[in-house]
């Protein structure tokens, strides 16, 4: 009887954290480290959620109702950290497969359940989703149709995005979280044995990506359009942009869907006219006009999606 007061409404208010881990780990360590695979580093996960906890309760209203950890384990057998994590009050562990390969299976699905059971039956007014899956986004459209704010978080990419586009569109907020706020919690292991047969020329996603060790040359966004000049485009300059567009799809549509294009290096038509237009996007000037760029931004592509799969190959055919 009566309007409830103010106070009571807000107490109301309820919001969800969701972290895909695979994606927040893979981003970290690729802006912190340029490190591929998690064992190059570790994660003090529990003080890592726990500055989360603290973001979100800064920046939203309401109360927490719980953070959804989407985390994935061979034959879904947590590991000792994931048992830990699991333990930890306001905390929600949810296993995905880890197959053979290191590839997480059924993560996603999982995120999407969640979210939309928990628009659904009305649980939050407010979701955090920490991302970069473009899956994702017809169960971000779906929760906004029960009235559901949307809130993206994203970890602060080495270079370009690493988040789907149509992700960042559908989301009602979006945010960065900077190397800064995560750099306490992520540490670098100690480094593992080359398993290579041979020292590889080709340079390191830390070299190509964060500009980590001097000997890489640093191609910044605001940079890129000088490489264009009356004699044409710089061959390194639009392969370095090919790996970058190539990192950038890994992160945000997944290994698994990277893996369907081998073994290579032909491109599907609507794939390859994608490339070509994120590339332009980055350098700020078309490409079109020459038909050698479109070779070595192929190159630059191929040579990412190689290592990324421990493919030992020369250069894309021309």
């Amino acid at each position: 009887m009566g309007i409830p007061d103010l106070a009571t409404s807000a107490f109301a208010m309820k919001y969800a954290i969701l972290v895909d881990v695979g994606y927040l780990y893979a981003a970290a360590g690729e802006v912190l480290f340029g490190a591929r695979e998690r064992r190059e580093y570790r994660v003090a996960a529990d003080e890592l959620i726990q500055v989360l906890q603290k973001h979100g309760a800064e920046g939203l209203p309401g109360e927490l109702l719980r953070v959804y950890w989407y985390d994935a384990a061979h034959d879904r057998v947590p590991t000792v950290d994931q048992r830990v994590i699991a333990a930890l009050p306001m905390v929600k562990v949810r296993l995905g497969n880890l197959n053979k390969q290191g590839q997480q299976k059924g993560v996603d699905a999982q995120i999407r359940s969640d979210l939309d059971a928990l628009a659904r039956h009305g649980a939050v007014t407010d979701a955090v989703l920490l991302a970069g899956d473009e899956d994702l986004v017809s169960a971000v459209e779906a929760a906004q149709a029960y009235g559901v704010r949307i809130h993206l978080w994203g970890v602060e990419p080495s270079y370009g995005s690493n988040q789907a586009e149509r992700l960042v569109w559908e989301s009602d907020t979006v945010q960065v979280l900077s190397a800064d706020l995560l750099r306490p919690y992520f540490r670098q292991a100690h480094p593992l044995p080359h398993h290579a047969t041979q020292p590889s020329a080709a340079p390191t996603p830390a070299e190509v990506f964060a500009a980590r060790a001097p000997a890489a040359k640093s191609v910044r966004p605001h940079s890129l359009g000088a490489t264009l000049s009356k004699l044409g485009p710089n061959p390194n300059t639009v392969e370095e942009v090919g790996e970058h567009v190539a990192q950038k799809w890994i992160l945000t549509r997944g290994r698994d869907n990277i893996r369907d294009l081998l073994p290579g290096p032909i491109l599907p038509t609507v794939i390859d006219t994608e490339l070509l237009i994120e590339a332009e996007k980055e350098l700020g000037h078309s490409l079109r006009p020459y038909p050698e760029a479109r070779v070595w931004l192929r190159d630059g592509f191929w040579a990412r999606v190689y290592r990324e799969f421990d493919i030992t190959v020369g250069k894309a055919t021309k």
